[in-house]
């Protein structure tokens, strides 16, 4: 079982992940960066390069878009924290794994199915985890069911880790705010 939880959420751009790493920087030099972007297209390549650029060159990278629970399972060694980049992706694999006509019902229950997993994952580490994931339940409602369906997930996924969650923060303009 994880020793603590810490989530961090916010809107695109809020300083979700600067925030997270200075957090995993204060636990130890020893840190699992958990990477969930699948890489599909150029513009993603350059987010995921900007992103590998920010974090300390001795952090060890995981790169687990799925399966993150038996993933783990291969890394025996203990670190000082697990920062997990995001949960947004992560879920968003989902939409991967699908195609247009899977449906709502069908995509909710691959969804659950991912957070079970990544709970799994959490309650099978000793070290304390930080969370990152967006709040998109605050933007514009989304115009097609799937958007709205996603959005859905999302927002009862973050809903589970917060309760899960020993301390939670909500960022915007860079600037966190500790809600719980």
């Amino acid at each position: 079982m994880a020793e603590k939880i810490i989530l961090v959420l916010g809107g695109a751009r809020s300083g979700k992940s600067n925030f997270a790493q200075q957090l995993a920087q204060v636990a130890g030099k020893k840190v699992l960066y958990i990477a969930t972007a699948m890489v599909l297209d150029e513009e993603m390549e350059r987010r995921v390069a900007a992103h590998q650029i920010s974090r300390p060159a001795d952090w060890v990278t995981l790169e687990a878009p799925n399966n993150l629970a038996s993933t783990l399972k291969t890394r025996p060694d203990c670190y000082n924290a697990v920062l997990l980049d995001c949960v947004t992706l992560l879920l968003g694999g989902a939409f991967h794994t699908m195609d247009e006509n899977t449906g709502e019902v069908a995509f909710t229950q691959e969804a659950e199915r991912i957070v079970e997993d990544l709970i799994e994952a959490i309650d099978s580490r000793p070290e304390p985890w930080i969370l990152v994931s967006n709040e998109v339940g605050l933007g514009i409602v989304p115009d097609t069911l799937m958007g709205r369906v996603f959005r859905d997930i999302q927002g009862r996924a973050n809903q589970r880790l917060a309760a899960r969650a020993d301390e939670v923060y909500f960022l915007a303009a860079g600037i966190p705010l500790k809600i719980k």
